[in-house]
């Protein structure tokens, strides 16, 4: 009897819905139908024989075959894909300098870093993490080869655009609300920031008093600043800690919020920082419209 051979789509199709935390989202970064991403999985149940994902309150879940095979999985693609680049492409090597918001700094930056270093591993890459306007400052400085930012409103080359992303309230799962009559206390990065300037406005437009009772250079401060129950803060809704939650403007009386874009801008031409042409390309299969939303 022949042995069963794994179709590598169909693996990758059950790698990305588990990275990126749901298979709608999967369908959206591999370009396919939800319902053509139900017959791959059932085509991989198939193969393998056993029931690889389970219905969970916030999705579907790895079997325990199923993080069995997640494991080989991972190995096969990353051996097909550096595979095909050695291949296809000349050995990519140097440096790159790459900075990002820290929104992205414990989510999809290790995972992306970490396949494209297998993919390229005499590519160096320098990360840093910061706030919009110290990546932006450095950026024009010539300090960043790659810089993914806010939109801030700036005239940007079209193709700089990735994704809009909704801007929210974040309070605590338990948040009451404020007291009538008393200033909504915010937690907030000192100025300038987009995500500040955007809140203060709104409760100004809104006729809504308030306070800034806590402020933290980094965003995990921020979130330790809301669960402690200092204030509410506002961000978009990627990467919540568990014990945080999206505060609805029905219900609470905060006014909306604006959306905003997400841009990364190369500083090199082509031809000058192979290294970084392909990074860019990875960050740009990464940050997918509606790939990496709640």
């Amino acid at each position: 009897m022949l042995p069963t051979n794994l179709d590598m789509d169909v693996l990758r199709t059950f790698v990305a819905g588990i990275d990126l935390g749901g298979y709608a989202r999967a369908a959206v970064r591999l370009g396919r139908s939800p319902s053509a991403i139900s017959l791959q999985l059932r085509k991989l149940e198939d193969q393998v024989g056993r029931p690889l994902l389970r219905k969970h309150a916030r999705g579907l879940v790895p079997t325990e075959a199923g993080e069995v095979l997640l494991g080989y999985a991972r190995r096969l693609l990353d051996l097909n894909d550096a595979t095909l680049a050695a291949l296809h492409a000349p050995a990519v090597s140097g440096t790159v300098r790459l900075g990002l918001p820290q929104d992205f700094a414990e989510t999809h930056l290790p995972t992306t870093l970490a396949r494209f270093v297998r993919l390229y591993p005499e590519v160096r890459i320098t990360a840093r993490v910061e706030r919009n306007a110290v990546l932006r400052a450095a950026f024009a400085a010539g300090d960043l080869d790659l810089a993914l930012l806010w939109n801030e409103g700036d005239p940007l080359p079209p193709a700089a655009g990735l994704l809009d992303l909704p801007m929210v309230w974040i309070g605590p799962c338990d948040w009451a609300g404020r007291a009538a009559g008393d200033p909504l206390a915010l937690v907030a990065f000192d100025a300038p920031c987009l995500f500040r300037h955007a809140v203060l406005s709104a409760l100004d437009h809104a006729g809504i008093p308030w306070r800034v009772s806590f402020s933290s250079p980094s965003l995990s401060g921020l979130f330790a600043a809301v669960t402690a129950g200092l204030g509410v803060t506002a961000r978009t809704p990627h990467g919540l800690p568990a014990a945080l939650s999206v505060l609805d403007t029905a219900l609470t009386g905060l006014p909306p919020l604006p959306r905003l874009g997400l841009v990364l801008l190369s500083a090199t031409p082509p031809t000058a920082n192979p290294a970084a042409v392909r990074l860019e390309a990875t960050l740009r299969e990464t940050f997918v419209p509606g790939a990496i939303e709640p």
